[in-house]
């Protein structure tokens, strides 16, 4: 996909560079076990091994997020809502993730239940916690990734990956979150904003252990919504990146006395638009301001504006060439960073899997 490159729709869907152009194409993905991730939970303040939660870590392959979070519900007879797991991992991959339970008064049966869970997926660990994981939970995922069919000068690879690991790339979204040719773009401007201030605890535990007839459809406008958001952001770090702005702070820039790291951040746009002021406020209503009806997806929720890194940095960056085409890469990610993302930034990828639809989980994982 060029840059240019938009939808039937006309919606962008791949975005600009921080170089301005790819030194190579790749395949990913070609078996479950090239894209490896191990998410780091790393939360040992809550780790008590005391609680009405169970907590569970499972290897998987083949099987996306919500997929066992609802089989693990079913088998523990407890309400879908009532598993946490700190994010979305793809089901094309071979996953270490963590999962809460809630199974208050029923320590005496975790061994036998264990025991079920490990009939279906790799058990690594347990322990108890008073608390639901809830997303964003964990510090980070490790990958551990396996680039093959890799075509391209390997010098010019070397350097653009040595520019990813000293000074980062854009952080943008990844390309799944908005749906096959934008379809959840499309789905955002017909759907009703205000249901998505009647969703929350409070109304689930109203409704009891039965299910709500518009759980679906609620579950399905918070994916549209974080796609319109989503999009937005990306499109005011394009506009950031095509201008060269990207890499430093502007005049207005919320949080200005914080951390030097922290304060290049764009607009998860929200009730009021965006934090911003100044001249990155103008910037960033200006951008928005090209997508009017997206941007009305907002005019009636109470959703406050909060902000996002425009730069991710990987972590323990490293990379080693087995034999001329096939590259396998090791780093460390944040939350809420995707891992397709950074490789989009040096490589013109193609996913050795089909896209499923618009459920499908990001191959960045959460």
């Amino acid at each position: 996909m060029t840059l240019t490159q938009r939808s039937s729709q006309g919606w962008r869907l791949d975005w600009p560079t921080s170089s301005g152009r790819r030194f190579a194409t790749a395949r990913i993905k070609s078996l479950p076990a090239d894209f490896f991730v191990d998410e780091d939970l790393s939360l040992p303040g809550d780790i008590t091994d005391g609680g009405e939660h169970l907590c569970l870590r499972l290897e998987k392959a083949g099987d996306n997020t919500d997929y066992v979070a609802r089989q693990l519900a079913a088998m523990s007879g407890c309400r879908h809502f009532d598993v946490g797991f700190c994010g979305l991992k793809d089901r094309h991959a071979v996953t270490r993730q963590w999962f809460s339970l809630y199974r208050p008064g029923m320590e005496s049966e975790d061994p036998e239940f264990t025991r079920q869970v490990a009939e279906h997926w790799l058990v690594l660990a347990q322990h108890r916690q008073a608390r639901k994981l809830r997303r964003g939970d964990h510090r980070g995922n490790r990958f551990e990734l396996v680039l093959k069919d890799v075509v391209g000068d390997t010098a010019d690879i070397d350097t653009a990956l040595a520019r990813v690991r000293d000074l980062g790339c854009p952080n943008y979204f990844g390309s799944q979150r908005f749906g096959h040719g934008g379809a959840n773009l499309d789905k955002a401007l017909t759907m009703d904003p205000t249901k998505l201030n009647r969703r929350g605890g409070r109304n689930a535990k109203k409704r009891g252990r039965g299910r709500s007839t518009s759980g679906s459809s609620d579950t399905k406008n918070v994916l549209y919504f974080s796609a319109a958001r989503s999009w937005l952001f990306n499109e005011v770090l394009a506009h950031r990146v095509e201008n060269g702005t990207w890499l430093e702070p502007l005049e207005g820039e919320p949080g200005a006395c914080e951390n030097q790291d922290l304060l290049i951040t764009g607009p998860l746009w929200g009730d009021g638009g965006t934090e911003a002021v100044s001249v990155q406020g103008e910037i960033e209503r200006a951008v928005v301001a090209e997508h009017p009806q997206l941007a009305a997806v907002f005019s009636t929720t109470r959703m406050k504006p909060e902000r996002r890194p425009l730069k991710m940095k990987p972590e323990g960056f490293e990379w080693q060439w087995q034999g001329n085409d096939q590259l396998r890469l090791t780093f460390w990610l944040a939350p809420g960073q995707y891992a397709t993302t950074m490789l989009d930034d040096v490589f013109d990828i193609t996913d050795a899997t089909t896209f499923t639809g618009e459920n499908c989980a990001n191959s960045v994982v959460q």
